[in-house]
C-alpha cells in the first residue's frame, strides 16, 4: 500500500477513536495572513491568561495601623508663639520738686559764689524750685520764679527747703568766671525831710571800685516810679547830708539815699534797683542788684 494512503487512513482511525470517546477537539487558531497580526493575536491572549490569574487572586485589604504621636519638635521646628503677658503696673506717687524759700533778700547767681555773674534774686515771700545743690551743700541750684529759662545758683544761709532735699543730686560749679564788679544791697530803713525816701546799704564784693550809680525804686502799691544816678554816693541824714563817698572801693560799704517820694510810703512794698558803675557818669563796667522790702 502506498505511503500516502497508508497516512489517511491512519488519520481516519484516530478522528473515530476521538469522536466515539466525545471528546471535544479545540478548533484550530485561524492561521495569520502577516506576522503582525499574529503578534497582536498573541498578545491579547498572554494579556486576557493575566487577567484570569489576578481576577482568581484574592484581594487583600491592608490592616488599619493604629495612628502614632507626632515626633517631639526639634530645634529646627518653628515654635508657636508665646503670647507676653504684661507686668503689673505699680503704682507709685509722683515725686514733689522741692521748694526753697528766704527769710532774707537772697542773690542767685551763675555759680556757688560771690564770683559769679548776677542772674537775679529770690526775695522774701517768693518760692523757687529746687534741682540741685553744691558738693558742700550750701548753695541751692534753683529755677528763677518770674523766668522759668534761668536756672541760677542761690546761697542756702537764709534758706527753707520745702519738700525733700537729701535726693537732689549734686551739681559740679562752672568754672570760676573771670573777675567781675560784684556787690552786695540791703535795706537800711527810711528817712525823711520834706520828703521821704529810703536808705540802701551798698558793700563791694568784687576787685573793682565804684564810682557812679544809677537807682529805680518803685512803690509795688501804687505803682509810682522814681529814677536817680550821681558820681559818688550821698547819705542824706534828715535835710543834710552826712556824707558823700566818691569811691566805694573793694571790701567798703556805705549806705545811700534813694530820690524822694512825695508821700509816706510806710507800709507798701517797695523795690529797688541799684547799677554801680566802675567809671563816673555810668562808665566802665556796670552791674546790677535788686531788693525789694517794706517800710
Amino acid at each position: 500500500m502506498p505511503t500516502i494512503v497508508r497516512r489517511f487512513l491512519f488519520v481516519g482511525v484516530l478522528v473515530s477513536a476521538i469522536l466515539a470517546c466525545n471528546l471535544p477537539i479545540a478548533a484550530a487558531p485561524p492561521v495569520p495572513t502577516d506576522p503582525g497580526a499574529a503578534q497582536t493575536a498573541a498578545a491579547q491572549t498572554v494579556a486576557a491568561s493575566v487577567n484570569q490569574t489576578l481576577a482568581a487572586i484574592p484581594s487583600v485589604v491592608p490592616p488599619t495601623l493604629p495612628l502614632s504621636p507626632l515626633p517631639p519638635a526639634t530645634e529646627s521646628s518653628t515654635p508657636s508663639p508665646t503670647p507676653s503677658l504684661s507686668p503689673t503696673p505699680e503704682f507709685t506717687s509722683t515725686p514733689t520738686i522741692p521748694l526753697v524759700s528766704v527769710s532774707m533778700d537772697t542773690n542767685c547767681r551763675s555759680g556757688p559764689g560771690q564770683v559769679y555773674d548776677y542772674l537775679g534774686g529770690l526775695f522774701v515771700g517768693q518760692t523757687a524750685e529746687v534741682y540741685g545743690k553744691n558738693q558742700n551743700g550750701d548753695f541751692w541750684y534753683i529755677r528763677l520764679p518770674g523766668n522759668s529759662n534761668t536756672f541760677c545758683w542761690l546761697w542756702g544761709q537764709h534758706a527753707t527747703i520745702v519738700g525733700s532735699a537729701a535726693l537732689l543730686p549734686v551739681y559740679t560749679p562752672p568754672p570760676t568766671p573771670t573777675p567781675m564788679p560784684s556787690f552786695e544791697l540791703s535795706y537800711a530803713g527810711m528817712d525823711s525831710c520834706v520828703g521821704w525816701w529810703a536808705e540802701l546799704k551798698l558793700k563791694n564784693t568784687g576787685s573793682f571800685a565804684f564810682l557812679s550809680y544809677s537807682i529805680s525804686i518803685k512803690d509795688l502799691n501804687t505803682s509810682t516810679t522814681l529814677t536817680g544816678s550821681e558820681n559818688g554816693f550821698t547819705d542824706m541824714n534828715g535835710c543834710l547830708a552826712s556824707g558823700i563817698v566818691a569811691s566805694l572801693d573793694p571790701g567798703a560799704s556805705t549806705t545811700f539815699s534813694s530820690p524822694q517820694f512825695g508821700y509816706n510810703p510806710d507800709n507798701h512794698k517797695l523795690r529797688a534797683t541799684v547799677t554801680l558803675c566802675t567809671l563816673v557818669n555810668l562808665g566802665g563796667q556796670c552791674v546790677s542788684q535788686p531788693v525789694e522790702f517794706k517800710p
